[in-house]
């Protein structure tokens, strides 16, 4: 069944059906007959079909969405689907739910639908996957690594401190999906082709009984536009982006040269030929994912870069990127936190020398100018590197010649540098605790 016919001579050949058709819009059934129901509701309430006409079609679309619908070869899409199958159930008064409604605003407001359940469905994994993060910084507020630049060790932190790190990143994606589930609550019902109807629809009636504040402003961009697909793709791109920094943080961790984390059996793959192998598959699976992400915000985009107003069947590719980018976040975010949870972490103590910078602030504390400390600690650590000893190894000597004020109490511990953070949000066990109970509190989780 097709919705259109009537001014050819001859139906679609097998060629054109199986190139035009494309089943992923069977995944909206459920956003098509909520947009229905209000749409038949809106034609009843400002008479352009009798409230038992409203009441048939309403009754037929509510038995669709309880047995659900078997889709035929026949169908060209989920909206001739439903609407076939009305005709079986409700008979000739199927055909006026139509009235006043294109495909074009009627995909439009299946989509937004979609998005706006998914912005809810992403924001409570994002939440979810926070709470994995901050249980396992809880356990290791105390548990000294050296940060790092430009992978080399910088400063020492806690790998608490490191681990918050990512569920502050996950909490602005999330932010950026409730801004933009703010977005996508206004109904396109009403707009119609392209320019609305001549007949007396009130496309504020179907936005209310769809829960929405508000109706689109303009019918051409109502059905022609497509940013706000392009929008969450990129947020769920972004979110892969900040959740691939992490697998490949769980790479080098769990990695001989590295040993920070031993990763759970039921959670690592082994190799077919060298039994010794627990491979980190699903952080792989992530950092590789968060490419065909990358990809797919360009698709989208481009999807939409040379089109003239109003709707071009081009836009019928929108709908399996949206999915795939929406599949892909929810996933990965669950597998990755699951894997955060259940690993075991015992990372090395830091090199000495990453207090290089404690102890230049120890002289700038004492009126020295901080290029001048940076010199003088410089060359302390070219003096500890050429006897291959650490900082806190070096003879009293040796100290008072590099600054008269200089003494080994001066360069603190592993855990004396961490205790030493004093700027908010710098990593020390009492800032991460708050840490926590703001990220909790924000999950609505503790």
């Amino acid at each position: 069944m097709s919705l259109w016919g009537g001014r050819f001579e001859q139906g679609p050949s097998d060629l054109l059906w199986a190139y035009t058709v494309e089943r992923a819009d069977e995944r909206l059934l459920k956003h098509d007959i909520a947009g229905s129901i209000a749409h038949a509701r809106m034609l009843a309430e400002v008479g352009l079909i009798s409230e038992s006409e409203g009441d048939d079609l309403v009754r037929g679309l509510e038995t669709i969405s309880h047995d659900g619908l078997d889709y035929q070869q026949t169908d060209e899409d989920i909206h001739t689907a439903v609407e076939r199958r009305l005709f079986e159930l409700i008979g000739e008064v199927a055909g006026k739910l139509h009235t006043g409604r294109s495909r074009n605003d009627q995909i439009a407001l299946d989509l937004r639908l979609f998005l706006s359940e998914a912005a809810d469905d992403q924001i409570a994994g994002l939440q979810r996957f926070v709470l994995q993060v901050v249980q396992t910084a809880e356990r290791h507020t105390r548990t000294p690594v050296a940060s790092y630049t430009h992978l080399q060790q910088a400063q020492v932190t806690s790998l608490g401190h490191h681990l918050l790190a990512y569920a502050w990143m996950a909490r602005r994606d999330a932010d950026r999906m409730e801004d933009f589930a703010r977005r996508v609550a206004v109904s396109p019902l009403g707009a119609g082709a392209s320019v609305g109807s001549s007949l007396p629809l009130d496309p504020a009636i179907t936005a209310e009984l769809l829960g929405w504040d508000a109706a689109f402003d303009n019918s051409m961009e109502a059905v022609g536009s497509r940013d706000l697909a392009a929008e969450y793709v990129f947020i769920c791109g972004q979110a892969m982006v900040t959740l691939s920094r992490l697998a490949e943080e769980i790479v080098l961790w769990s990695s001989q040269e590295f040993r920070w984390m031993t990763l759970p059996d039921d959670l690592a793959t082994g190799s077919s030929a060298m039994p010794h192998k627990k491979n980190p598959d699903i952080a792989e699976l992530a950092r590789g994912r968060a490419a065909i992400a990358a990809s797919d915000t360009a698709a989208i985009l481009g999807l939409q870069a040379s089109l003239p107003l109003t709707y071009n069947r081009d836009l019928q590719e929108d709908k399996s990127i949206v999915f795939a980018a929406h599949d892909r976040l929810l996933s990965t975010s669950q597998a990755l936190g699951a894997v955060l949870a259940a690993s075991e972490f015992h990372p090395p103590r830091p090199q000495s020398l990453v207090l290089s910078l404690d102890l230049a602030e120890v002289l700038v504390a004492r009126g020295v100018p901080f290029r001048q400390a940076h010199e003088i600690v410089g060359g302390l650590v070219a003096e500890a590197e050429r006897h291959g000893i650490g900082l806190s190894d070096l003879k009293p000597d040796v100290l008072h010649a590099a600054h008269a004020s200089l003494t080994i109490d001066d360069i603190p511990t592993i855990e004396e540098s961490l205790e030493r953070r004093a700027v908010p949000g710098s990593g020390s066990p009492t800032d991460v605790a708050v840490q926590v109970i703001a990220l909790k509190t924000w999950a609505n989780l503790d």
